[in-house]
Formats: structure tokens, sequence, C-alpha cells
């Protein structure tokens, strides 16, 4: 019997209808990255601005408390900003992060999987963090009538949930293991072991909010080194 092979091989890939196996690769999944750094280091700023739980001369005095952090209402609008906006942008880099450790990670790596993982739970606890946003931003505005002691809570938690970019750090240490394999750019590996183990440090320690200053600048870093020096795998 005889068969026959129907593979298609035109002679020529720069006419109308024809394709080529390797395609060059969007950037977009790194500018979303390079636009979530940025905004989880204006959460840290912004956060750090709204600051009345921590004044020593207001120790202890929650009206007083209160009554200053409804004069700070435009950081908290700042924050909000920054930290929802920023939590969306890192799902879409964390997406194509994961496409492009695969696509030079063994088939049985789990390296992809969890450098992915790290940054969809970093963008879940930013959202969970701004989560009180608009229940007391809007009561401050609105001047109703708020619980001192609540807003003595709302404080903390703007003052600490958002800094918790731990499992960023876990997703540091994966692009660590992908550039040891040879997948990612040497020194992006490198800057991921140093700032992203650094994060991840830091996070597990009692020190765990200095993972906020960390996590983001290592981000940041990653997203531009991909944008900027990953010419070879794009092309």
């Amino acid at each position: 019997m005889t068969t026959y092979s129907t593979n298609l091989q035109p002679a020529r890939t720069d006419l109308p209808g024809t394709t080529t196996t390797a395609q060059r690769q969007s950037r977009t999944w790194t500018l979303a990255g390079i636009g979530a750094g940025i905004a989880g280091l204006g959460t840290v700023v912004t956060s750090g601005m709204v600051n009345a739980v921590y004044d020593p001369d207001l120790a202890g005095d929650s009206p007083a408390i209160a009554e200053k952090l409804a004069d700070q209402t435009g950081p908290m609008f700042a924050f909000h900003t920054f930290t929802a906006v920023g939590a969306v942008l890192m799902i879409l880099f964390a997406a194509g992060l994961f496409r492009r450790l695969r696509a030079r990670s063994a088939a049985d790596s789990t390296v992809p999987l969890v450098a992915f993982a790290g940054l969809l739970g970093t963008a879940v606890v930013s959202i969970l963090g701004s989560g009180l946003d608009t229940e007391f931003i809007m009561g401050f505005v609105s001047d109703q009538e708020i619980d001192p002691s609540n807003a003595v809570m709302f404080n903390h938690w703007i003052g600490t949930i958002p800094w918790l970019w731990t499992l960023a750090g876990l997703s540091g240490l994966a692009v660590f293991a992908a550039g040891r394999a040879g997948g990612v750019p040497r020194w992006i590996g490198i800057v991921g072991l140093v700032l992203g183990g650094l994060t991840l440090l830091l996070g597990v320690s009692p020190l765990q909010y200095m993972a906020g200053m960390t996590g983001p600048l290592w981000l940041l870093v990653t997203a531009a080194g991909f944008c900027l020096g990953d010419r070879a795998h794009r092309s």
C-alpha cells in the first residue's frame, strides 16, 4: 500500500495566507507586569500616607485617630486605585509568565504553575487588602457616623494586608529555578533568587510586612527584563 504525506511546505512565507511555526511573541503581558510593579510601589507609598493610627501623639485615642483619618481620604482613594488596578495587571502578567516559562520548561515541570500561583495569590491578597475601602472612605466623605474603634481597625488593615507580597517571592524563586534550567535569561533568574528569595524570607518571618517593599520591586525588574531583554525567545 502506498501512503502519502500532506505536510505543507510553502516555498515562501512572506505572502498572504502563509504561516510560520515560529511566531513573534507579544510583549503585552510584560507591560502588564511593569504596570503591576509600579502600582505595587504606589500601594506601599499611599498606604503609608494613611497613618493616623501610627501617630504616637494619638496613641490609644480612637476618636482622635478617626478624626485624622477623615482628613486622609485623598491617599485612601489613591491607595484603592493602585491596589485594585495592580491586582488586575498582576494576573495578566502571571498568565503571560506561565506561558513563557512553560514554553522553555520540561513537560512535567511544576515551575510555571508555581510562578503563576504565587502571583495569583498575591493579587487575591491585594484585592482583600482593599476590600474595606468603600465602606470607610465613603463614610468619611459623607460624614457618616463611624465607630472610632472600627476606624482604627481599618487603618491597621490597609497598613498591613496589602503589604503581604509573600507569595510573589515564591514566584521569584520559580523564575530562578527556570533560569538554572536555561529557560530564562540568567540575570532574570538571579533577580528572582535575590529579590524573590528575600521577599519570601521576609514574608514568613515576623517582619512579614517588609515583603511589600521587595515584592513589587522584584515584579517591576522582572517584567522589565522580559520586556526588554528576552529577544531570543520572542524571535
